[in-house]
């Protein structure tokens, strides 16, 4: 695939994240282990308000919360005007797991005619948690749910920056929402490789503008998407050879030398990973600043790039208009490079400050 060039700048972002946490009270079902990446004292209805959230499952409300709070920190005006310009655009690996399989197991446990409660059903398509989003705050734009793994919130990415392109909407709020229950945790111990980093959650919002974006969109930008690429390597691209072909693809259409790449921002948990690292670090010849997004958060899946974009932003390390880039990788080789740079210093002078929350 070719890269992307985006040419959007982030008004504003939200992320909800957490680190190692006790587990075993949060749900009756048994788990792999006591601990967890949960966000354990996450209440929706606390953030949002008891209207609205009875149907919401997890991951839902996570994607929910966090649009919330990103379009609070853009100060996006969000009126009837807005609201038909605003569009969404979520990563995901595949919805709620805990939804769908809850479903399937009514239709099986349920006397005949399978008596299956029909408000469960909504919450068990991948497009539930951008669906509600838009339902919650009227917006009426572009509406899409990308499903990629790890790789989805790039491709969520490329997707907003073709939208506001093509003039299909002037802001998209871009992100990825992953939930921890008992079914992604035994999946990943069960599928995963001895060692893997156990499963977490969190979410990660970012608002997304084009440069002529109208006033309303919000004062601040901290930062700017240059590029995307993204691409595949047969066999699960052992060489990672095709995760450097989209750092080199999406270097070149943003303009920028690899000497300007100040930070990489990696899908890894620990310093001895180097599946993303080692390749996109032969392109630029040499070793800049890492950051894991796992190592923190745990395995958040499709929201683990998101929530290392948003360490970053929080940490003032691209204050100054440093370029970072932001990767990611799949088990089936698929691959995929974001460039990012920072605004300078003093951008969004008077805006609100980032909305990160970690629990």
């Amino acid at each position: 695939m070719t890269g992307a060039g985006i040419g959007m700048g982030i008004a504003g972002w939200s992320v909800l994240s957490a680190g190692p946490a006790k587990v075993a009270e949060l749900y009756d079902e048994p788990l792999p282990g006591p601990v967890g990446h949960a966000l354990t004292g996450f209440d929706a209805r606390a953030r949002l308000g008891r209207k609205g959230t009875g149907s919401y499952d997890r991951v839902t409300a996570l994607a929910v919360v966090c649009c919330q709070e990103a379009l609070r920190d853009a100060g996006t005006a969000v009126d009837d005007a807005a609201r038909t310009r605003i569009g969404v655009a979520l990563g995901t690996t595949m919805g709620s797991f805990k939804s769908t399989s809850d479903y399937s197991r009514e239709t099986l446990v349920q006397e005949r005619p399978y008596l299956v409660n029909p408000l469960l059903f909504p919450n068990t398509v991948m497009n539930c948690a951008a669906g509600q989003v838009a339902i919650r705050f009227g917006l009426k734009a572009v509406n899409a749910t990308i499903a990629g793994g790890p790789v989805a919130f790039l491709n969520a990415l490329r997707y907003a920056g073709n939208a506001i392109g093509r003039g299909y909407a002037d802001v998209m709020l871009t992100g990825a929402a992953e939930e921890f229950t008992p079914h992604r945790a035994w999946a990943a111990r069960l599928t995963g490789p001895d060692g893997a980093f156990e499963p977490g959650e969190g979410a990660g919002v970012f608002v997304l503008a084009g440069p002529r974006a109208p006033a309303w969109a919000g004062p601040r930008r901290p930062a700017g998407i240059l590029a995307v690429a993204t691409g595949y390597g047969p066999g699960g691209d052992p060489d990672g050879r095709a995760l450097a072909g989209c750092a080199e693809r999406a270097l070149a259409r943003a303009g920028v030398r690899p000497a300007e790449v100040a930070a990489v921002v990696t899908g890894e948990g620990s310093d001895a990973d180097r599946g993303e690292f080692a390749p996109v670090a032969r392109v630029l010849g040499r070793e800049p600043e890492r950051v894991p997004a796992k190592r923190d958060a745990g395995d958040c899946d499709a929201a683990s790039p998101a929530l290392g974009l948003g360490a970053l932003l929080a940490s003032g390390r691209l204050d100054g208009g440093e370029v970072a880039l932001l990767t990611a990788r799949g088990a089936d080789g698929a691959a995929g490079v974001a460039v990012v740079r920072g605004g300078p210093a003093g951008n969004g002078k008077g805006a609100a400050g980032a909305g990160t929350d970690h629990g």
